[in-house]
């Protein structure tokens, strides 16, 4: 039988303090509605349709093309929610996933369990619930005295009785398409919020004489709503962990897994070291036996094997086998190292090749740059790539070396095999194998000091 999920992502998130609804908001670099949609698919939904509402504008780009989208004109509840969704799913006659958009922990495997308990039963819906040794503000799952399911209780609509009841509901439910439209149309807003909520289809349907089931989780976690900062925070840490154990469970190390973060895009060969503090994020590669850190960040990277980041942010880079980065480089997008290349201490390299078994020790800046194989770039040095107005090259081919505190003002090209003095200012090309220097021609004045001594102030 065919699935569709439907992602409720229309409410503001007024406790997240924030200009932007609550779905938008990230888990290591994902908004909250994407984990929700990758889970969905990863649970095999033929059909995604994504509720939106408040500020849609925001959500519906991170929908679009995995999602139809449905928009909820008025945020008057869930169920309101879900029925606006009914247009999108057009004749569908199967399993119906509602699914929590700010809920980023749901497993996939747990939603494709609660289709197949649907489906095993014919059951009307099955609801995911959990147990909560403090249940403040779930909706309680109300059992008649054979132990069935009866009916979901609101916290404001309960009585006391019903707010003591530990067993709650998670917000995730699986229906039957024909059963879930029928009862929405009987759902009514006489409730102390006065909206129109989704909960009521249960009592709706076994009063029909269909089952209502209850698949109860482990793993209260799964089930977290991100309605402030805090539980942001929460769901964050939950998730860290959880990546981490997966790559540790592939063959990666980590010395402190506490302090290691990492996108759920990221991909990392086995026997790969991640030392403290970094941060892997967006589509990072890594590749066997390289060493991550410490204190490290790489967005969108590719690194290769036998590598070495030391204390390196790069952003859009690539860095081939056996380069080392570090400690306190930074690598910009475009940044290209190539095998065996080396990028020093505070060194900044944007939109440049720096050629295989090159080396850009420390303190310097190269911008814009194409350089070719074992060239050595002295401490201190410079491409001056920019005039104000515009970008220019700069080409240093192979074997070139490049004394320290050099200003190479682009556009210069520097020939192979060419030796460019120490202090040097280099406005033209220089030839292959040719010595440059730039220097301004030094000046000495003897016993001028002793002429000007310094009277020093008490």
């Amino acid at each position: 039988m065919e699935t569709a999920a439907i992602v409720l992502a229309a409410g503001a998130g007024t406790r997240m303090k924030s200009k932007k609804p609550k779905v938008v908001h990230e888990v290591l670099g994902r908004p909250l509605v994407r984990w929700v949609v990758e889970a969905a698919k990863d649970a095999g939904a033929d059909k995604v349709v994504a509720v939106v509402g408040h500020q849609r504008e925001q959500v519906i780009p991170l929908v679009e093309g995995d999602a139809l989208v449905a928009v909820q004109q008025q945020q008057r509840g869930t169920a309101d929610a879900v029925l606006a969704a009914k247009e999108a799913l057009g004749d569908f006659d199967g399993a119906v996933v509602v699914l929590s958009g700010d809920s980023p922990l749901i497993r996939p495997e747990t939603i494709a369990e609660m289709v197949a308990l649907r489906e095993e039963h014919q059951a009307a819906v099955v609801v995911l619930t959990m147990e909560l040794a403090n249940p403040f503000g779930y909706g309680r799952i109300v059992r008649d005295g054979a132990g069935e399911v009866e009916r979901i209780v609101e916290q404001k609509d309960a009585t006391a009785e019903e707010a003591a009841i530990t067993e709650c509901n998670s917000g995730f439910y699986c229906f039957d398409a024909q059963a879930l439209f029928e009862a929405l149309a009987q759902v009514d807003s006489n409730n102390a919020q006065g909206e129109f909520y989704l909960t009521d289809v249960l009592g709706i349907a076994r009063a029909a004489g269909r089952p209502v089931l209850a698949y109860k989780t482990d793993d209260a976690e799964q089930c977290l709503g991100v309605n402030s900062r805090g539980q942001l925070a929460q769901a964050t840490k939950v998730m860290q962990r959880r990546i981490n154990a997966q790559h540790m469970a592939g063959g990666v190390t980590m010395m402190d897994p506490d302090t290691v973060w990492i996108g759920p895009e990221v991909t990392i060969d086995p026997d790969v070291e991640l030392l403290p503090n970094v941060m892997l994020m967006g589509a990072t590669t890594i590749g066997e036996d390289s060493v991550v850190g410490p204190n490290t960040r790489l967005t969108d990277t590719r690194v290769g094997r036998g590598c070495v980041i030391d204390e390196t942010v790069a952003i859009e880079a690539q860095i081939d086998d056996g380069a080392t980065c570090g400690p306190r480089a930074y690598l910009r997008p475009a940044a290209h190292l190539c095998e065996g290349a080396k990028a020093g201490t505070h060194v900044e390299i944007k939109k440049s090749t720096i050629g295989k078994g090159s080396k850009v020790p420390h303190l310097s800046y190269i911008g814009d740059t194409t350089m070719g194989e074992g060239v050595n770039i002295g401490a201190g040095s410079i491409t001056c790539n920019y005039d104000g107005a515009n970008k220019w090259p700069t080409v240093i081919e192979d074997r070139a070396f490049i004394g320290s505190d050099t200003m190479m003002v682009a556009p210069v090209t520097i020939g192979e095999g060419a030796l460019v003095g120490a202090g040097s200012t280099i406005t033209k090309d220089v030839a292959p194998g040719a010595l440059a220097l730039g220097r301004a021609k030094q000046q000495q004045v003897e016993g001028w000091v002793a002429a000007h001594p310094i009277e020093k102030k008490k």
